[in-house]
């Protein structure tokens, strides 16, 4: 079995609906607008990162990329 992620639109969501059910597939509609902890923690690391001016303008990054 596999899993499918789809972001329809308003319109699209309803044709999807009708496709779906037409084809007596099973589907479950998740509206959790969340993401996962390890995308928090990363968040949090980066920010606490920012904080203690662990990080470096897109120009610097630029400079240390094109010398290597």
């Amino acid at each position: 079995m596999e899993t499918y992620f789809v972001h329809p639109d308003k319109i699209q969501e309803k044709a999807l609906k009708a496709f779906l059910d037409a084809l007596e597939v099973p589907y479950e509609i998740k509206k959790d607008d969340f993401l996962p902890e390890h995308v928090l923690s990363g968040i949090r690391k980066g920010q606490a990162d920012i904080e203690q001016g662990k990080s470096f303008s897109l120009e610097e990054f630029k400079e240390k990329i094109s010398s290597l």
